[in-house]
């Protein structure tokens, strides 16, 4: 288990006085930051090691940047933030004189609600097509198409238009197949119906003779 920094019970809490920054203040101008567990004591402070570094970090240290977040600061968070997630430690130290608490706050209260309003999810930087895409338009009376189900009808009419072309179809087939026009015309002729035409051209030839 992690030894705690300080004795809690001796230390104070709630908000700083004047003269608390001043005696944190001045102590690391001429010391530097050091050790955090040692330095309530050594600067003359009844704090925790932790409240004075947030103290320092946050509010006091001379290169914090004050005032709201200028445009290119806020796309730098964005591009960022699409890179590294939610290290904000990582990206406030690429912003000069910003915490990454009072990154992690500007996000959360305003850049996430910029994203949002623009069509992109703030969590993974991708356009919320979901939204975009235009809701299909239902056939008065159909059933089923949204549903998933595959076996669909199509309407009567599209039967009857199918319907009619099949059967135009079977017509110029049954049209394609002519019947056999080579009839046998041979006739054939029998014994005896050859005696008796020639019997008759005989008698024909004695008149035309006579």
């Amino acid at each position: 288990m992690r030894k705690p920094c300080c004795d809690k019970q001796d230390t104070n809490k709630g908000a700083w006085s004047k003269q608390e920054d001043e005696k944190l203040s001045n102590y690391i101008r001429i010391h530097g930051v050091g050790c955090w567990r040692t330095l309530p004591q050594a600067a003359g402070l009844l704090r925790c090691g932790k409240s004075c570094r947030l103290r320092w970090i946050n509010y006091l240290r001379p290169d914090l940047k004050r005032g709201n977040f200028a445009e290119d600061e806020e796309d730098l968070i964005i591009k960022l933030h699409a890179l590294l997630g939610n290290r904000w430690s990582l990206i406030a130290g690429r912003l000069p004189g910003r915490t990454d608490n009072e990154v992690k706050n500007y996000w959360n209260s305003h850049l996430r609600r910029k994203l949002v309003n623009m069509g992109v999810d703030p969590n993974n930087h991708r356009l919320m097509t979901r939204n975009l895409l235009p809701r299909p338009q239902i056939p008065h009376g159909a059933t089923g198409i949204l549903s998933g189900d595959a076996n669909i009808h199509p309407p009567a009419k599209f039967q009857l238009e199918n319907d009619q072309v099949s059967d135009a179809g079977s017509c110029l087939d049954n049209a394609n197949r002519l019947p056999d026009l080579n009839l046998d015309l041979t006739i054939s002729v029998s014994a005896a119906n050859v005696d008796k035409l020639d019997h008759d051209e005989g008698k024909t030839g004695n008149s035309i003779t006579n």
